[in-house]
């Protein structure tokens, strides 16, 4: 997929778009359906705070990057807790995908090699997005985006550009972003801490634990 977009702020843009439904009366009940991809708990608690006031957010658990089932449903369980247990102005609900290793296997065929942050990353994020696009669909959401940007280690731009993609090709709007802005990543380790949660210490698959393992050594 393409992945060169003006360079605006992603977060600029993400603040327009809100401005613009706020002007013709989209808040409160009326507010956009936005279907959240969620990779953690801990990268979404901060996302979640600066977009519950302007959505009605589903947020879509959905990583089948990630290498181990008990870890997989360990991180879902966590995202759970902290949806009922975090105060938000407008309801969050919460979707569970189908946990399918089989399809970030595939994709990482040949790529095994690559370094963190390369063309495999990128691929399991349009893996992920694409799910998330295709469901926002399905459901008739009206906005799409992931928490991925929070994260200082995540590429905004390839993000980014991945989502408008699929916005053409699905017909759901994508909500341009980027968490880390403004201290997100900071106020996620802040709401991390207070709510308790897990905060895995590898992005989700064999190859970016095995990065983890080598740094700790």
């Amino acid at each position: 997929m393409k992945e060169k977009e003006p360079t605006k702020g992603f977060h600029l843009r993400m603040e327009e778009i809100i401005a613009d439904n706020a002007s013709r009366g989209l808040v409160g009940e009326n507010a956009p359906r936005l279907l959240l991809h969620s990779c953690c708990a801990p990268c979404s608690s901060s996302v979640i705070t600066v977009l519950a006031s302007f959505f009605r957010i589903t947020v879509f658990y959905y990583n089948p990057n990630i290498d181990e089932q008990a870890e997989y449903s360990k991180r879902a369980r966590e995202q759970e807790r902290l949806i009922s247990q975090m105060p938000t102005p407008l309801p969050v609900s919460f979707l569970e995908g189908e946990y399918r290793p089989e399809e970030f296997a595939a994709l990482a065929k040949n790529h095994e090699h690559d370094k963190e942050g390369g063309a495999r990353c990128g691929l399991c994020y349009e893996l992920r997005l694409e799910k998330t696009a295709k469901t926002a669909r399905e459901g008739k959401f009206d906005f799409f985006t992931s928490t991925l940007s929070v994260s200082p280690l995540k590429d905004a731009g390839r993000i980014n550009a991945i989502g408008s993609a699929l916005e053409k090709k699905y017909g759901v709007r994508w909500l341009w972003s980027d968490f880390k802005k403004k201290d997100g990543y900071r106020r996620s380790v802040e709401l991390s801490k207070e709510y308790g949660l897990y905060r895995q210490n590898y992005c989700g698959c064999s190859y970016s634990r095995r990065e983890s393992d080598r740094e700790l050594t």
